[in-house]
Protein backbone atom coordinates (compact mmCIF):
# COMPACT_ATOMS: atom_id res chain seq x y z
CA UNK A 1 0.00 0.00 0.00
CA UNK A 2 2.99 2.17 -0.65
CA UNK A 3 1.78 3.55 -3.97
CA UNK A 4 2.49 7.28 -4.23
CA UNK A 5 0.10 9.02 -5.87
CA UNK A 6 1.02 12.26 -8.03
CA UNK A 7 -0.71 14.85 -6.09
CA UNK A 8 -2.66 14.17 -3.05
CA UNK A 9 -3.64 17.24 -1.95
CA UNK A 10 -4.15 17.29 1.97
CA UNK A 11 -7.91 18.15 3.07
CA UNK A 12 -7.72 17.60 6.87
CA UNK A 13 -4.28 17.81 9.39
CA UNK A 14 -3.72 17.41 13.16
CA UNK A 15 -0.56 16.79 15.57
CA UNK A 16 0.11 13.83 16.94
CA UNK A 17 1.38 13.11 20.50
CA UNK A 18 5.28 13.41 20.59
CA UNK A 19 5.44 14.95 17.43
CA UNK A 20 4.46 14.66 13.84
CA UNK A 21 0.89 14.76 12.39
CA UNK A 22 -1.87 12.91 10.29
CA UNK A 23 -3.14 14.23 7.15
CA UNK A 24 -5.80 12.70 4.88
CA UNK A 25 -5.88 13.59 1.41
CA UNK A 26 -7.19 13.33 -1.54
CA UNK A 27 -6.08 12.71 -5.41
CA UNK A 28 -8.69 14.22 -7.81
CA UNK A 29 -9.67 12.44 -10.86
CA UNK A 30 -7.40 12.83 -13.80
CA UNK A 31 -7.15 11.92 -17.54
CA UNK A 32 -5.44 8.79 -16.40
CA UNK A 33 -7.80 7.89 -13.32
CA UNK A 34 -11.40 8.44 -13.31
CA UNK A 35 -12.20 8.30 -9.66
CA UNK A 36 -10.92 9.84 -6.61
CA UNK A 37 -8.92 8.46 -4.24
CA UNK A 38 -8.23 9.44 -0.23
CA UNK A 39 -5.36 8.69 1.68
CA UNK A 40 -4.19 8.44 5.32
CA UNK A 41 -0.80 9.03 5.93
CA UNK A 42 2.26 10.54 8.89
CA UNK A 43 4.25 13.09 8.29
CA UNK A 44 6.90 12.26 10.91
CA UNK A 45 8.83 15.66 10.86
CA UNK A 46 7.10 17.82 13.08
CA UNK A 47 7.53 21.20 10.65
CA UNK A 48 4.89 19.30 8.57
CA UNK A 49 7.80 19.55 5.35
CA UNK A 50 8.47 15.46 4.83
CA UNK A 51 8.53 14.78 1.42
CA UNK A 52 4.93 13.09 0.20
CA UNK A 53 7.13 9.51 -1.16
CA UNK A 54 8.82 9.76 2.29
CA UNK A 55 5.29 9.80 4.38
CA UNK A 56 4.28 6.25 5.28
CA UNK A 57 0.63 5.82 3.84
CA UNK A 58 -1.44 4.04 6.52
CA UNK A 59 -4.95 3.50 4.36
CA UNK A 60 -6.53 4.27 1.50
CA UNK A 61 -10.26 3.82 -0.30
CA UNK A 62 -11.80 4.97 -3.46
CA UNK A 63 -13.78 8.43 -3.51
CA UNK A 64 -13.36 11.46 -1.92
CA UNK A 65 -14.55 13.25 1.07
CA UNK A 66 -18.04 12.87 -0.32
CA UNK A 67 -17.83 8.91 -0.26
CA UNK A 68 -18.67 6.80 2.58
CA UNK A 69 -15.54 5.49 3.02
CA UNK A 70 -13.96 9.14 3.75
CA UNK A 71 -15.56 8.79 6.90
CA UNK A 72 -13.40 5.45 7.45
CA UNK A 73 -10.82 7.04 6.86
CA UNK A 74 -11.46 10.12 9.19
CA UNK A 75 -11.78 7.58 11.97
CA UNK A 76 -8.83 6.22 11.46
CA UNK A 77 -7.26 9.50 10.96
CA UNK A 78 -8.81 10.85 14.59
CA UNK A 79 -7.32 7.35 16.66
CA UNK A 80 -3.86 7.85 18.03
CA UNK A 81 -4.24 3.58 18.63
CA UNK A 82 -5.73 2.91 14.87
CA UNK A 83 -2.35 4.86 13.42
CA UNK A 84 0.38 3.40 15.41
CA UNK A 85 -1.32 -0.31 14.35
CA UNK A 86 -1.00 0.88 11.11
CA UNK A 87 2.65 1.82 11.45
CA UNK A 88 3.79 -0.99 13.29
CA UNK A 89 1.89 -3.02 9.78
CA UNK A 90 4.27 -1.11 7.70
CA UNK A 91 7.23 -1.76 9.57
CA UNK A 92 6.58 -5.22 9.85
CA UNK A 93 5.66 -5.13 6.41
CA UNK A 94 8.87 -3.87 5.54
CA UNK A 95 10.98 -6.36 7.97
CA UNK A 96 9.18 -9.16 5.60
CA UNK A 97 10.08 -7.72 2.52
CA UNK A 98 13.84 -7.79 3.97
CA UNK A 99 13.75 -10.92 4.89
CA UNK A 100 13.96 -10.03 8.72
CA UNK A 101 11.70 -12.26 10.85
CA UNK A 102 8.76 -10.66 12.61
CA UNK A 103 6.15 -12.05 15.30
CA UNK A 104 2.95 -11.50 15.26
Amino acid sequence: MQDVPVQRSPIFRRELPGGGYVVIGVERPTTDRAVARTWVWVERRTDGRQSPTDAPIIASVEGDERSPGFTDMYNLAADNAAIARGLMRLQQSAKREQGIETRE
